[in-house]
């Protein structure tokens, strides 16, 4: 008989679907990928269809089951989008499309709702501030605007739930994939009924709630058929990317802070308590001990891929496809703080620590000198300073940020990665693995598996450490300086919650004096 000494994280992100099978020692041995259509049926709407996701998963499996013999599995975890909400019946079929963490329609209810349950509690039991990003705000729209479609849905459902419903014919989420729905009770680790209520919703419309690493099936015939894996294989909860990937990378312990430079970015740490701040949102931890505080970029990488894409001749290379080598290359030979040239990055709105999902990108201090190479390194330093004061103000809590653990597409950057080194006066270690969120899946699937005692010793075993950048000195003072100059433009672009405010008040007294 085959022995089972593989596990399976399946990563549904809002792009794409990645299967990939690892090894006891993190080694990954096989993978299948498959995309994800976004849907933007109007400005600042974004959506999925959720038989998208389960058509992707099944092609990504069928992918990696063709590379390795499925009695090899021991198990599947999933590792999904955060703060996407699937409306279906009981039988798991789309009652309309998904709305997407992207997404921006419930603006208007974010001041309402938070008027309503008080944001200070709202932030408490959840340990999110009032944004668009948590989906209590799209269900209060929703409730408002599309009541007859509310309630033909018997379950709200996250992606992990709802890929585990497919699979294993009952839908399971886990602590960490309810927690950013912004309706979870993040120390009872429980849907809050205090926060449903005035939506006129119970916890019994979403799904059952796991610890991360434990039982949520097995795959049913049907599901095995669809993927390539073996029927019975067990599933296990596992949870949100964002999470998963500080698992990946063996954050989850004091003094590690992990750095995912992707489409959002995301900079956390660990801390044994709920701490609650405007300057991060507080998470579950993916082993189910303790919280992540996260800081958040919502348009990341998106930021720099949408200036290449516009006025550089695509991210994506291109007619000679060396765009981004070229661009990195003239970035690398100019000083820090692009000569004159500001950016402010909020293109999607800023979350940490203005919570202002109003604001905007600007680019400020443009002179005749400046070219492609001075925005490109412009937008890194902007973004790479959003990093780096969330990493300040966790050392101000007393959490002691000793090293950065980086992940995504643009750990693949020298330049990046020594910028955020230089800015946060820390070391940082690019993940051999940039696939993190799937490998912290596979660690979940590992711990259920019974492989380790516990989430401590899969992330010891597994993760697995590239190349480490050690900081400049001598750089301090001058990324200290680029800082403060940076915080002058957000104010001048009105990027802050207090300068918008006082800018809405300013035209309020200009129209009445017209």
């Amino acid at each position: 008989m085959t022995t089972p000494d593989l596990v399976v994280g399946l990563d549904s992100s809002t792009q794409s679907t990645k299967a990939i099978a690892w090894s006891r020692e993190g080694e990954a041995l096989a993978e299948g990928r498959a995309p994800i259509p976004l849907s933007t049926p109007q400005p600042g709407w974004a959506e999925h269809d959720p038989e998208d996701w389960w058509q992707a998963a099944c092609s990504a499996l069928k992918a990696l089951t063709e590379q390795i013999d499925p009695a090899r599995v021991a198990g599947l975890a999933i590792s999904n989008q955060r703060e996407t909400v699937a409306f279906v019946d009981a039988d798991l079929r789309p009652t309309r499309p998904a709305i997407v963490w992207l997404d921006e329609r419930a603006m208007a209810e974010v001041a309402r709702l938070s008027e309503a349950l008080g944001a200070d509690e709202v932030h408490r039991i959840t340990g999110k501030p009032p944004d668009i990003t948590p989906v209590l705000y799209r269900l209060a729209w929703m409730r408002r605007h599309q009541p007859e479609a509310l309630e033909a849905t018997a379950l709200l459902l996250d992606v992990h739930g709802y890929l585990i419903g497919r699979l294993t014919g009952t839908p399971a989420a886990s602590w960490t994939s309810a927690d950013p729905f912004g309706v979870f009770d993040i120390e009872a680790k429980a849907w809050s009924a205090p926060l449903l209520s005035p939506l006129g919703l119970t916890p019994e419309r979403f799904a059952k709630a796991l610890p991360p690493g434990s039982a949520a099936g097995r795959l049913t015939a049907s599901a095995a058929a669809a993927t390539g894996l073996a029927e019975a294989t067990p599933v296990y909860a596992a949870g949100g990317d964002g999470q998963c990937a500080g698992l990946g990378v063996d954050a989850v312990r004091r003094g590690r802070v992990y750095l995912n430079l992707g489409t959002a970015i995301i900079t956390g740490t660990w801390s044994d308590t709920p701490r609650i701040a405007r300057s991060w949102r507080t998470m579950t931890s993916p082993t189910g001990r303790g919280y992540f505080l996260e800081g958040c970029q919502r348009a990341g990488a998106y930021f720099l891929n949408w200036f290449v894409d516009g006025f550089c001749g695509s991210s994506r290379g291109g007619i000679d496809g060396t765009v981004f080598a070229r661009l990195e290359k003239e970035a690398a030979a100019l000083p820090i703080g692009a000569q004159g040239l500001t950016v402010c990055p909020y293109l999607t709105g800023v979350m940490d620590p203005h919570w202002n999902p109003k604001a905007r990108a600007g680019f400020l201090g443009v002179a005749p000198h400046h070219g492609q190479g001075h925005f490109y390194r412009a937008i890194l330093e902007a973004l790479t300073l959003e990093s780096a004061r969330a990493v300040e103000a966790m050392a101000a809590a007393g959490l002691a940020p000793e090293r950065i653990l980086a992940v995504g597409g643009g750990a693949n950057s020298a330049l990046w990665m020594q910028m955020v080194a230089d800015a946060t006066q820390l070391p940082i270690t690019q993940s051999e693995s940039l696939e993190a969120s799937s490998l912290g899946a596979g660690m979940a699937a590992a711990v259920g598996a019974g492989w380790f005692e516990g989430f401590d010793a899969a992330a010891t075993a597994m993760a697995r450490e590239g190349e480490t950048r050690q900081p400049n000195p001598d750089t301090r003072d001058t990324w200290q300086a680029l800082s403060r100059r940076q915080a002058l433009a957000y104010w001048a672009e009105g990027a802050s919650e207090e300068a918008t405010g006082e800018a809405d008040g300013r035209a309020g007294e200009g129209a009445g004096d017209r």
